[in-house]
């Protein structure tokens, strides 16, 4: 076998993960590993850079719906991959699989109710990034949340914090598809012009030059019946202040947290009371089996 690199996870970062201390690119030589019953053996092709991946980089004794990072061990993330050679006859040498792999070069994958080939994959004019991006996890969370929690119904207005980002772009696009006003928070004047003139919302802001308090009051005048989280803090806060009566919160990650020792703390919570707001944080796997099929059908 050749050599495999791999990004490693070498340290423990309190705030934002350092290259060449946190996270470093170690290559082993004369890579041959052996393969137990239902393993096979990827040459990865795409990995997906997720921002769940920060919550991973803790303490294993600091509990979390997903077991923290191994230090001295590869990153892990959903990725496509070759199968080059195989002891699960439902992955045959030369299968273009979507995996949960390593960052490296070849990862040994156990037999794994998430690994599934991707059918015609060779055959099809689609980049192999569309699968841990469109149509892998960023899609699936989307879809799922927006149907299950949200529950959308044309003509309601949704709030959408980090709405460029891989699942807060797929949810406006999904919303505008289905009927809904979609009005967008994003980091950058050129990444709020791709949500207005690429995606096609209603409207959207840059956070860093205008409070989501303020842009909501223009916007969004009479409410919002469904605010996507991705962000956490002051955003939250507008959005907690502009949801309308049974509202909807699906809580998807709330990234303005990741990187502080200082989380922000929410002011006006009693909506939540008052309002009789729904407010529900999710996993993508717990949807899994229910929306899977409908997911890749629609």
């Amino acid at each position: 076998m050749p050599s495999n690199t791999s990004v490693i996870f070498e340290k423990i970062p309190t705030e934002f993960p350092v290259p060449g201390e946190h996270l470093v690119v170690k290559t082993v030589q004369d890579f041959n590993p052996t393969l137990k019953d239902g393993d096979i053996l990827l040459r990865n092709l795409v990995f997906s850079l997720d921002p769940y991946m920060r919550g991973k980089m803790r303490d294993p004794s600091v509990k979390s719906y997903s077991p923290a990072f191994e230090i001295g061990k590869s990153l892990e993330a959903r990725g496509v991959g070759e199968v080059i050679e195989s002891k699960n006859p439902k992955f045959p040498v030369g299968s273009i699989v979507h995996a949960f792999t390593g960052w490296e070069q070849y990862t040994v994958v156990p037999d794994l109710p998430t690994t599934r080939i991707i059918p015609d994959a060779r055959e099809v004019d689609l980049p192999l990034s569309n699968y841990v991006g469109v149509l892998g996890m960023p899609g699936l969370t989307a879809y799922s949340s927006l149907k299950d929690i949200g529950k959308p119904k044309a003509g309601e207005t949704i709030f959408i914090s980090a709405a460029s980002g891989a699942v807060g772009q797929l949810a406006g696009q999904l919303a505008k598809a289905w009927g809904l006003k979609v009005i967008g928070s994003a980091g950058s004047d050129d990444k709020v012009k791709y949500l207005l003139d690429e995606l096609g919302f209603d409207a959207a802001f840059n956070y860093k030059t205008r409070t989501a308090h303020e842009a909501l009051k223009e916007y969004a005048p009479n409410g919002i019946d469904i605010y996507f989280e991705n962000v956490g803090g002051e955003t939250l806060e507008a959005a907690l202040g502009s949801l309308r009566d049974y509202g909807r919160i699906i809580a998807c990650g709330m990234i303005s947290q990741y990187n502080t020792t200082a989380p922000y703390g929410v002011r006006n919570l009693l909506n939540i009371v008052s309002k009789r707001l729904t407010v529900r944080g999710f996993i993508v796997s717990d949807f899994y089996e229910q929306y899977f099929p409908s997911f890749f059908k629609e």
